[in-house]
């Protein structure tokens, strides 16, 4: 039998909060969940989530200090981060909540019905294989890209260039910790590159750089006419990697 859905629940509103307690609990009559928390203001929430697994979380929008599309930014950067539900009295937010992965968002006062649904579209993606995300912040909005989506990451100076078939990205973060953080996704080729796996398209030899007498090396990646160079430290990890995949 799987696991209740662990709710917690955002809001600076106390009668709101004891709004979703009574819906939530209507709702448990067609899909095990259970309420591990609440908080009256977005500090108290970044405190308590760390420790409580929860799957959900209810955040309203409008809260004294930070606000709820804030607190989303913190909260996808938990691990694992709960998916978020928006429940609300505006609708002028709706899109910066979708830019924050946002699962849902409902607008109160909220049906017992629209709840569960959206609480079942959580739950369902609770089954499924997390899909890894980069979290970028882009002309100062965040968007979370893929890495199935990425192609390669190459730091320069103080920022690293993300590239995908459709754009760049600029990200200010170090390449040690993305390899770090997504081994299975990510691979050195350089000291300054990393590229996806399910990007690699093969090899190739390149004529030797001036000043030396052997040939280099460069990693092809599906769709991309340039190739990338592999350092020469790290060709036989690249040339293994290649082969196995083949």
């Amino acid at each position: 039998m799987p696991e209740p859905l662990r709710v917690f629940i955002v809001d600076d509103e106390l009668p709101a909060r004891n709004r979703l307690h009574d819906l939530l609990n209507d709702c448990t009559k067609a899909l095990p969940l259970t309420v591990c928390g609440e908080a009256a203001n977005a500090q108290i929430a970044l405190e308590r989530l760390p420790d409580l697994q929860a799957d959900v979380v209810l955040l309203d929008i409008h809260m004294p200090g930070m606000d709820g599309l804030e607190l989303a930014q913190h909260v996808r950067l938990l691990s694992p981060p709960p998916q978020i539900i928006f429940i609300t009295a505006y609708d002028a937010h709706a899109i910066q909540a979708f830019e924050v992965d946002a699962r849902d968002y409902l607008l109160k006062p909220v049906r017992a019905e629209r709840l569960l649904a959206a609480l079942r579209k959580a739950d369902h993606q609770r089954a499924a294989p997390a899909t890894p995300r980069l979290r970028i912040i882009d002309r100062g909005e965040v968007r979370l890209v893929p890495i199935a989506e990425i192609l390669w990451l190459r730091a320069e100076q103080k920022y690293i260039t993300v590239h995908t078939r459709m754009r760049d990205y600029l990200l200010e973060d170090s390449l040690t910790r993305l390899e770090q953080a997504w081994p299975q996704q990510l691979v050195r080729i350089h000291r300054n590159a990393l590229v996806t796996r399910h990007a690699i398209a093969g090899l190739r030899s390149v004529p030797p750089a001036a000043g030396e007498t052997e040939s280099g090396m460069e990693i092809l990646l599906t769709g991309e006419a340039a190739g990338l160079p592999v350092s020469r430290r790290l060709q036989p990890v690249i040339r293994q990697l290649v082969r196995t995949q083949q």
